[in-house]
């Protein structure tokens, strides 16, 4: 019985260490941009120009 209260303590500090990790990564900016990304494989490349001699 007493592994239950092992596992469960350990669940919980993962836990904690995930949702650390997740209101880091919100503070640092990481979901600022949600558009750009779905629309950037639409987006042409600019050709590049060729020299004339």
């Amino acid at each position: 019985m007493s592994i239950i209260y092992f596992l469960i303590g350990c669940s919980m500090l993962l836990a904690l260490i995930f949702l650390g990790a997740f209101f880091w990564a919100q503070k640092n900016g990481q979901n600022d941009d949600l558009y750009t990304p779905s629309v950037r494989i639409l987006l042409d490349d600019e050709p590049e120009k060729e020299e004339k001699k």
